[in-house]
């Protein structure tokens, strides 16, 4: 009954909650309670990285394990991982490859061995590892416990996933990748509530359109404009870099968010982006070179605009100024800074008349 009860409290967790480290918790504290081990863990798989990592750790030397990687195949829980197979060893001494394993690690001081890999279908998402427990691990009803724990485990991630990747989804553009416009105003109301506690209170927001986009559609279809929206997105990504965020706003235009970046500091960055993308030359990969240019407005809180309203519509306001020329960058307060007939105000602050006629603002 006590076994039972243990299966109904880790299945009531399941439904009460997707917190996966909550979870987790529960089951490896309910496998301790059974096992009674000096050193138990939770290993994930790092698929990419082809490496395990710590997601849970108790007992002795715990803490020194937070952050360590084993890669797949190396040690007790590497094998089981790269395997798939249960190990249980109740005593290394009476197991010629895990006593060797035992001495080449006396630090470990391993006495018993009860390692499980997390599995959905024929995918390994970790691993749960015992050392040193004070129970008969050889049973028949000891293995099958670990095999349902290990199978509440793995439903536990695979709900956790599936949370994130409908959060994933809700936010984010299915075209480009990049953040939605949903997004974009739950990240601005952060920033404006973030500025209310903070010193550090500005951030600049970038309205990006593409000039002559429809130009594209009509010559070569949607689908490859389709994807030169996904390349747009990706150039805008690497430019700006991780700190700052990038979002498709609709049809053919995108936006940026600067966080913690003033006046010039923006400047700079939208200019490079602006540089970068009249530069570049998309869609190589299905045999085309096309080019196209953008047209920038940029804004910045709280000096042109103290709400979310309000400096959504001034970097709105300076895209349109610059469409007037199209292929250019226009900043509120100060107006186009970029393309024929305007200047450039450069990281030091310098004026340079760029003459950018003849490039144009869409070359194939």
């Amino acid at each position: 009954m006590d076994h039972l009860r243990v299966f109904h409290e880790v299945a009531r967790a399941l439904t009460q909650t997707l917190e996966l480290e909550e979870i987790l918790l529960i089951i490896m504290d309910k496998m301790a309670q059974f096992f009674g081990p000096e050193r138990w863990s939770m290993l994930m798989v790092d698929d990419e990285a082809g490496e395990l990592y710590y997601a849970i750790a108790v007992g002795e030397d715990s803490e020194s394990l937070q952050g360590l990687r084993v890669p797949l195949g190396q040690g007790v829980a590497g094998w089981v991982a790269s395997t798939g197979n249960p190990l249980v060893v109740p005593d290394v001494a009476l197991d010629p490859q895990w006593y060797a394993f035992s001495k080449a690690n006396p630090d470990l001081r391993i006495q018993s061995i009860a390692c499980v890999p997390v599995r959905s279908g024929n995918q390994t998402l970790g691993v749960i590892q015992l050392l040193n427990s004070k129970l008969d691990l050889l049973s028949e009803y000891s293995i099958s416990f670990l095999r349902i724990l290990c199978d509440y485990a793995a439903i536990a991630i695979q709900n956790a996933r599936s949370m994130k990747l409908i959060q994933t989804l809700t936010i984010t553009d299915d075209c480009t990748g990049l953040f939605n416009s949903r997004h974009l105003y739950t990240m601005l109301d952060e920033q404006i509530a973030l500025a209310a506690h903070s010193r550090r209170s500005d951030f600049s927001l970038v309205f990006v359109d593409l000039d002559r986009f429809k130009q594209i559609n009509d010559t070569h279809g949607h689908l490859v404009g389709s994807r030169l929206l996904a390349e747009v997105g990706n150039l805008m990504k690497r430019t700006l870099g991780p700190g700052n965020a990038c979002f498709r706003y609709g049809g053919d235009e995108f936006v940026a968010l600067l966080p913690g970046l003033g006046k010039q500091a923006a400047i700079d960055a939208t200019v490079r982006l602006w540089e970068r993308l009249r530069e570049a030359r998309f869609l190589g990969g299905q045999g085309l070179s096309l080019s196209i240019a953008g047209s920038f407005g940029l804004a910045t809180f709280p000096e042109d605009g103290s709400t979310v309203a309000a400096v959504i519509r001034s970097a709105d306001t300076m895209m349109y100024a610059a469409k007037s020329t199209r292929d250019n960058v226009s900043v509120a307060g100060i107006g186009l800074i970029a393309g024929p007939r305007a200047g450039l105000h450069g990281p030091t602050g310098k004026t340079t008349t760029m003459a950018a006629a003849d490039l144009g603002p869409l070359r194939n």
